[in-house]
């Protein structure tokens, strides 16, 4: 255990000093904003352009590591969503932002430098193949329902118009396209600019932890504390039970299934949260979400570590 604590402790001391700083007002509100918007706009787009510009399209999207992952995501959000409907009460479009966090796990922030300490920089190939489709599939899914929700089944014929004027405004998105564009094509970019955008991916995690833990800092769990720990268990401990017997049923190799259980064990992501806001829905249960989620899934990262040859 001491060694599992060892993988994953760095990541999350980063976060630790993010939401210090923030505390002790080293940094105002305004400059992590300012350092969120770096990272998620430009630093992590640019290292999910370069990673899927180089990846093996071919040999990465192993179909029983799409199916058992994304069994235990979709699984997460219609559980979370109708568990939010009938168990709590909570109208269908609060519901939708409910079941987003059950849907939406921390894959970028969380999940790549864990998964690189913990198994090396060549076991991120399955990591990668998740996030190419992570944001798009998860954005489609939520938006989609959300937009249902709020027509109240009526007036649904600008849909497809919406979802994927939502989907390609998002720079997470755009680096993703873009890789894919570069992969397939064979485009190969000047050494200079492969050189800028190196220095930019080397900063993109560090920084975005650290603002990561600026972000926490203002959310509190504040009410709503049944819900709360219901999408957070849904997420730490539905989605990857759920994704690990599916690669058990699929033939899952063991390399893939470490990138799938790995990713399916981390806490909601902030995207959880601004998809929340997006729509001002059940904001609090989403802010509170990623807070806790993020403090528990220490001890979910370490259980399944642990469990994983």
């Amino acid at each position: 255990m001491s060694a599992i604590i060892a993988i994953i402790l760095p990541v999350f001391l980063v976060i630790l000093m993010g939401y210090l700083f923030r505390w002790r007002k080293l940094i105002s509100d305004g400059g992590v904003d300012g350092l969120m918007k770096f990272t998620q706009g430009f630093a992590i787009p640019c290292l999910l352009f370069r990673s899927i510009s180089h990846l093996d399209l071919s040999a990465s999207f192993e179909p029983a590591l799409m199916i058992s992952f994304y069994t235990g995501a979709l699984s997460g959000f219609a559980i979370g969503m109708l568990g939010a409907r009938y168990f709590f009460g909570r109208d269908w479009e609060d519901s939708v932002a409910i079941g987003f966090l059950g849907l939406f796990s921390n894959s970028l922030l969380l999940g790549l430098p864990i998964m690189e300490r913990a198994f090396g920089p060549e076991a991120l190939i399955g990591n990668f193949a998740i996030i190419a489709v992570h944001a798009p599939l998860c954005y489609m899914i939520g938006i989609t329902a959300m937009e249902i929700a709020k027509a109240g089944g009526t007036g649904l014929g600008g849909l497809p118009k919406k979802v994927a004027k939502a989907m390609f405004s998002n720079a997470l998105v755009i680096g993703i396209s873009l890789g894919v564009i570069v992969n397939l094509t064979g485009l190969t970019l000047p050494a200079t600019v492969s050189e800028a955008l190196d220095l930019v991916v080397r900063a993109a995690l560090p920084a975005a932890l650290f603002g990561l833990g600026g972000v926490l800092f203002r959310y509190r769990p504040e009410g709503d504390i049944r819900v709360i720990l219901f999408i957070t268990s849904v997420s730490l401990v539905l989605h990857p039970m759920i994704t690990w017997g599916m690669g058990r049923m699929t033939g899952l190799d063991e390399t893939a299934m470490r990138s799938a259980i790995v990713t399916a064990s981390m806490a909601p992501g902030i995207n959880s949260y601004l998809f929340a806001n997006m729509y001002d829905r059940a904001k609090r249960v989403a802010a509170s979400g990623v807070l806790i989620g993020t403090a528990l899934s220490i001890i979910s990262i370490s259980i399944w570590i642990t469990l994983l040859p």
